[in-house]
Formats: C-alpha cells, sequence, structure tokens
C-alpha cells in the first residue's frame, strides 16, 4: 500500500470510529434522580416514568409507540396506591417478551427456601416423590410504565393459599385456567428504579445487575453478571420455536410472600399473550452455570427433567400492586 493510500484507509477508520463512539453516546439515554421511596433513584429523563410516575395517558403510548395495540389497557381501570410510595396499579407493561423453563426440583430444598409463614398457606407442588418444581423466567420489558429494563425470575410452583395440593393434578388444573401459582425466590433486575419498585412496593427479592438479551436467528441468549465480582453468571440459551400460535391467550401468574412488616401479602400479574410457543423437548434449553453467587444457588436445588419451555416473543402485562392474605 502506498503511503497516500495509507493515509486515506486511516482517515476512514478514524472517521468510523469516531461516527460510531458518537452514535454510542447519542443514543445513549440522559439521565435524572428523582426521590422514590426515600431513596435517590436514576431513571431516564423524559422517560415514561419521570413524566408520569406509572400513570402515562394512554393517547402518550398511541403517539410514542403507534404500532403497539392498546385495545387491552383501554378495558384496564388504574387506581392510585400507597405501596411505600404513591403509584398506580396495575403497572402496564406495552410491549415484552419472556422465556421460560420449567425443571424439577428438589422438594425438601424447595421447602427449605421457603418462609415458614408462607408454606403454612401454600406449598411446593410434588410432581413425583422428593420432586417439586421451579420455573426460571426471562423478561425483557421493551415498554413499560417503567421504561425499559431486563428481569430473570426463579419461583417455586405452588398451590393457591389455603386449597389443598394434589401435586401433579393441582398443576394440571393450573395449566388449564392459565392461572399458577408460586413463591418467587430470585428476581434481579437491571434498573435501580425496578429493584426499588419492587423491593419496596412488592416485597419481591430484587437486586441490581447486568443483565443481557442477545437474539440470533435460531435462538435466545440472555445472560445473567454476578452482582459482586461482575463476572457472567448464569447462562439461558433458549430455541425460537417456530410453531408460534398467535391465538390470544390471558395468563395469570400470582405469587404470596411476606411484606416488610412481616405480614403475608398476595400480589399478581395478568399477560396478553400474543405470540407463543412450546416444547417439551430437552433440545430447547440450554443452562449453563458457573461459579457465581446465583448459579450456586440454583445448583443447590437440584434441577431435573425440563417439565416445559415457553416462547413467547410477544406479550403485554399487567402488574397489581400486592394486598394483605
Amino acid at each position: 500500500m502506498n503511503h497516500r493510500a495509507f493515509i486515506a484507509s486511516t482517515l476512514v477508520a478514524l472517521s468510523t470510529a469516531t461516527s460510531a463512539a458518537w452514535a454510542a453516546e447519542a443514543a445513549a439515554p440522559e439521565i435524572t434522580t428523582i426521590n422514590l421511596a426515600g431513596r435517590e433513584v436514576p431513571v431516564v429523563k423524559g422517560g415514561l416514568y419521570d413524566r408520569f410516575r406509572s400513570n402515562p395517558p394512554l393517547s402518550v403510548i398511541a403517539a410514542e409507540a403507534p404500532d403497539v395495540d392498546l385495545s387491552w389497557f383501554k378495558q384496564l381501570k388504574k387506581e392510585k396506591v400507597d405501596i411505600g410510595f404513591e403509584s398506580y396499579s396495575p403497572n402496564f407493561y406495552y410491549k415484552n417478551s419472556r422465556v421460560t423453563a420449567i425443571f424439577t426440583a428438589d422438594l425438601a430444598k424447595l421447602k427449605e427456601l421457603m418462609p415458614a409463614k408462607v408454606r403454612e398457606q401454600v406449598q411446593p407442588l410434588q410432581v413425583w416423590p422428593g420432586r417439586g418444581l421451579i420455573a426460571l423466567t426471562a423478561y425483557t420489558y421493551r415498554y413499560c410504565d417503567n421504561d425499559s429494563y431486563n428481569e430473570i425470575g426463579l419461583s417455586v410452583v405452588t398451590n393457591r393459599p389455603g386449597s389443598t395440593s394434589f401435586g401433579p393434578f393441582t398443576l394440571m388444573r393450573q395449566s388449564m385456567s392459565d392461572d399458577f401459582w408460586g413463591y418467587v425466590l430470585k428476581l434481579p433486575v437491571n434498573t435501580e428504579l425496578a429493584r426499588v419498585r419492587g423491593v419496596v412496593g412488592y416485597n419481591l427479592p430484587k437486586w441490581l445487575t447486568d443483565i443481557t438479551f442477545k437474539e440470533t436467528d435460531k435462538s435466545v441468549v440472555v445472560e445473567i453478571f454476578d452482582s459482586e465480582t461482575k463476572k457472567l453468571d448464569v447462562t439461558l440459551e433458549t430455541q425460537k420455536l417456530t410453531d408460534l400460535s398467535s391465538k390470544e391467550t390471558l395468563v395469570t401468574n400470582s405469587f404470596t410472600n411476606v411484606d416488610q412488616k412481616g405480614q403475608l401479602t398476595t400480589g399478581y400479574s395478568v399477560s396478553r399473550q400474543l405470540s407463543h410457543a412450546s416444547s417439551s423437548s430437552a433440545e430447547s434449553v440450554h443452562l449453563t452455570l458457573t461459579d457465581g453467587s446465583l448459579s450456586a444457588y440454583i445448583k443447590a436445588l437440584k434441577l431435573g427433567k425440563l417439565v416445559k419451555y415457553e416462547y413467547v416473543p410477544d406479550f403485554q402485562g399487567a402488574l397489581y400492586s400486592p394486598k394483605p392474605l
């Protein structure tokens, strides 16, 4: 390469790198700080939460996201609530996706991890002797009242509070009615806004860490990093199933837990599934664990057979504030 060509190629490379840096800087949202439940919380400046505190008019959503179908949300009524801070219930999630892997797990360990007060009302479902069920779900909320964030749920599948558990028959009944109950063990998120709202307002075991979603033509890859070491902790790789159903399905997921006053509470969310598919093939899910803290926790559950995998690339949601049980 002659001297002139070398200079030209260098200038092109520098220009490309500078443009990429400028683009990245321009794409990064400006952050402001708000007071939430006595805490200083960073939020997207001018974002939905900064402007409306969980109560944006649907006309604003329609203007900012004209591709989102708001017909379902128009049927739901928000009410002002005090959940440790002023908010509105339900919280709306307009455009989201998730993957869920349900495994068998050690029943004795699941019982051990649930508070005694909770076990007085609900028990892990026993699908066969010594084995219960654990659900590992990765959510990406692309557009919601809390702006956008990623979340990982690790939950014990339980019976409804106060009802008798008949193991697999109870699971079958919940599946047929799309009405599921659980106890949330872990719920890491990647924004401080989601963490504070979840811990203070919903009594959920949230902490802040990096969570990334990557998609290829055939798979969804979720990476969860250790909040202390910052190293890759858990990787969940799942197949993009092709036999997608566009039949609208409403699914209710309820949870029982203990609030900050030691009282039993229950809350729930409703999901409007717009695109979904499921599989029981072990080939559809690949879970990679390391020596990180969440990996160690999952290893202690002694996961077994994959019972069901759910691929839901398009759903909407409404999360209701918890109430005394």
